[in-house]
């Protein structure tokens, strides 16, 4: 395991720069939300290192200022539960990595599992170094953007409904990516239907949790079908 270089660092910056301007963005909304339910600067950078899921932190800051904090946390379990998979899928390519494994494992978010599940990578330079590097810029975009979000606030008063749409665009233009590139739409129509059955019968307060529990059964029981050779369309 060699030292990172200067080489290893613009390969995983290049990866790493879209991503980030967009983590900024979209933390500086999720820290003025945080700001406007009362919870300061802060608290928006200790959510960015500890919890590190966009999802996650944006639907529970409503049930935190609420004090549902029973419900935020088991949301927020079967909404990141998604993030177990990523792992498992990343065991082989993350065996090399020494200690720094739990690192990758743990920062491992949507876009960055997108980035780094791929088999191509950046040519002349360290994979194990650039792995690291396109993880810590990810969440590092994040966290800055959610404290300076959070410091905004306490700056502007204004109306900060919408700003938690933000993440459902994103969501949104990440799904019809990945309906786009992959041949293998199961888990997409699956995740459609089990949250439109799940929100005509629980009610729009109480549709998520099930839905989750419906989509993540589903996928562990098909997963043999789905990561089958050419599964998932990117032969």
């Amino acid at each position: 395991m060699r030292k990172v270089s200067k080489k290893d660092v613009l390969a995983a910056l290049r990866t790493s720069l879209p991503i980030m301007v967009t983590f900024v963005v979209l933390g500086i909304g999720y820290g003025i939300l945080m700001q406007k339910h009362g919870f300061g600067p802060w608290w928006s950078l200790l959510s960015g290192i500890i919890i590190f899921s966009g999802t996650v932190q944006f639907i529970s800051v409503t049930m935190l200022s609420g004090g549902s904090v029973i419900m935020a946390a088991v949301t927020a379990l079967m909404v990141a539960a998604r993030h177990i998979f990523f792992s498992i899928s990343m065991i082989g390519r993350y065996s090399s990595e020494g200690k720094r494994k739990w690192y990758l494992f743990y920062a491992l978010c949507d876009e960055t599992y997108a980035m780094l599940s791929k088999d191509d990578g950046p040519e002349d330079v360290d994979t194990g170094s650039y792995r690291l590097l396109v993880t810590l810029f990810d969440q590092s975009a994040w966290v800055i953007g959610s404290f300076l979000g959070g410091w905004i606030g306490t700056l502007l008063t204004f109306d900060s409904t919408g700003i938690d749409f933000a993440m459902t665009a994103l969501f949104t233009t990440v799904f019809i990516q990945q309906w786009i590139e992959s041949k293998n739409h199961v888990p997409a129509i699956l995740g459609v239907a089990a949250t439109l059955v799940c929100r005509l019968l629980f009610g729009r307060d109480l549709f998520l949790i099930p839905a989750m529990v419906i989509i993540i059964t589903v996928l562990m029981l098909m997963r043999g079908r789905i990561e089958a050779p050419g599964g998932d369309g990117n032969d």
